[in-house]
């Protein structure tokens, strides 16, 4: 098969290879199904674990990156359906404490890491269901149902953010979401959330205006810059959910926080519950299937521009998706 890989960490262009390995096979113990791939997700993540950002090293001698897929199931190993042969899915997770990922034509994952995906839902929007809508799930949805509640999503427009944002939405929360920039309050869909830009004067009086008493739940994408504004915002009993901060070591209103029992919930994606995955995945697919979701694409890169991709995603890939074409 045509795949990508990286036997050393570092610069994208230094370290990512393109050319043959040879084809996976489902393994033989029980569960595991072979995709061939469509289109690849390209996530932060993958490009943190190529660089060996926060000290992480190599976890196999040999890397095929990136975790999100779409493709079609064309083998399946024990215990598994053999009707699944053939079945349009989504893939989440396959380079998760896996050496072996979606820059490839062929991955092979656990049973339950290839969703359905409906007919009538793009490839492209499979590929970006993985680590983003995950993650965003689990953010919204951890502590307690969201329904009649006040979400508050920071970084709306990013993968994590925008998808929080409408899986929120489509579960009964009223949403107020937060950008960077009043340029960027006209990207924000008025019909999922009530936009306030961070750089007005009074973000919390504006997040206030809709939300009097506070605040329910916060999907934090930089802690480090907005314990301050989510201390100010927050109703009692609140629950502040961090997938990201941009210091190491984050400091936060503790007493504040504590009188007002306040819960700080840490998202770890590739360490969630195995079952709280499974049921992400579900309800994803489900919201995607209605319409709920949509996702905003990038660029798209063939798979030997690997590197461009990664170096776009480093660059910070801008407000949408940033996809491999895998050739077929």
């Amino acid at each position: 098969m045509l795949a990508s890989w990286y036997d050393a960490q570092g610069p994208a262009a230094d370290v990512l290879h393109v050319g043959e390995l040879p084809d996976p096979v489902p393994g033989p113990g029980p569960g595991e199904v072979r995709v061939r791939v469509t289109v690849s997700g390209v996530n932060p993540g993958d490009t943190k674990k190529r660089r060996g950002r926060l000290g992480s090293s190599m976890p196999f001698p040999r890397v095929i990156p990136h975790s999100d897929a779409a493709g079609v199931i064309d083998a399946v190993g024990a215990g598994v359906d053999a009707h699944r042969v053939g079945q349009r899915v989504w893939v989440y997770g396959a380079q998760s404490y896996r050496p072996f990922g979606t820059a490839a034509q062929y991955t092979v994952v656990p049973d339950h890491q290839a969703a359905p995906l409906p007919d009538h839902l793009s490839d492209e929007l499979g590929a970006s269901l993985g680590i983003p809508g995950i993650t965003a799930h689990r953010a919204v949805f951890a502590d307690s149902p969201v329904d009649g509640q006040l979400v508050l999503v920071h970084g709306v427009l990013g993968g994590v953010g925008s998808l929080a944002a409408q899986l929120a939405h489509w579960a009964g929360a009223t949403v107020i979401a937060t950008v960077r920039r009043t340029a960027d309050l006209d990207h924000v869909d008025p019909a999922v959330a009530h936009a306030i830009s961070l750089d007005t004067g009074e973000p919390a009086a504006a997040i206030r205006s809709y939300a009097p008493r506070g605040v329910d739940r916060i999907i934090e994408v930089a802690l480090s810059d907005n314990a301050d504004l989510d201390n100010a915002v927050a109703a009692n009993n609140a629950v502040i959910a961090a997938y990201a901060t941009r210091s190491d070591r984050t400091e936060i209103p503790f007493w504040p926080l504590l009188f007002n029992n306040v819960t700080l919930r840490l998202l770890g994606s590739d360490d969630f519950p195995a079952e709280a995955k499974c049921q992400a995945a579900r309800d994803l697919t489900s919201a995607a299937a209605v319409g709920a979701l949509t996702v905003a694409l990038g660029d798209r890169h063939p798979l030997d521009d690997i590197a461009k991709a990664h170096d776009h995603v480093d660059a910070g890939g801008g407000h949408g998706r940033i996809l491999l074409t895998i050739p077929q």
